[in-house]
């Protein structure tokens, strides 16, 4: 139970609060009145949460589930249902990620769907997963000059600046 997190009324948050624990039960209490009551969380770091606690204003975004946003993606293509999924899975919890997925999907109506979906796919081949990485590429109009794949860099083999070995054998003093 030590190291787990537990809810209280969103309107009692950073306020001073006793918490009791006893054998399965955490009970919290606010000026002496008891405001919370969890059952014991196992795992350390991790978080319990009574819905009820959420205002008004975020308790609607219980309705959504992961693979309802990612769905929301498929409807701009499969390259923004691909940036939706891997935003929600690098957070700790996926509805940490909702709404930098519904500012994603918003961007659609700013600059076109398919300019989303172009930006999305420029995204991923770079391996910049965030929200802030596709609006930046639609607002500097990267989206619209096609990928090409990264090749080699050709290195010319003799340059004046190109030692080589004899260089470094002499310099140990290996002449």
């Amino acid at each position: 139970m030590l190291g787990h997190f537990y809810s209280v009324p969103y309107k009692l948050e950073r306020a001073k609060v006793d918490v009791r624990i006893r054998n399965d039960t955490v009970e919290i209490f606010h000026n002496g009145r008891r405001v919370s009551a969890h059952m014991g969380g196992r795992k350390k770091g991790g978080f319990t949460t009574d819905p009820a606690h959420r205002p008004k204003s975020h308790q609607k975004y219980l309705e959504w589930t992961p693979s309802r946003m990612i769905r929301w993606g498929e409807q701009t293509g499969p390259h923004t249902a691909e940036m939706v999924r891997r935003i929600l899975e690098s957070r700790p919890h996926p509805e940490q990620g909702f709404r930098a997925c519904l500012g994603l999907l918003r961007l659609g109506d700013r600059y076109t769907t398919p300019r989303l979906e172009a930006a999305c796919a420029r995204a991923l081949h770079v391996g910049a997963v965030s929200y802030q990485s596709v609006k930046s590429i639609l607002s500097t109009g990267l989206d619209q000059i096609p990928v090409e794949e990264q090749t080699a860099l050709a290195l010319p083999q003799d340059h004046e600046h190109v030692r080589g070995e004899q260089y470094y054998a002499a310099a140990a003093g290996e002449s």
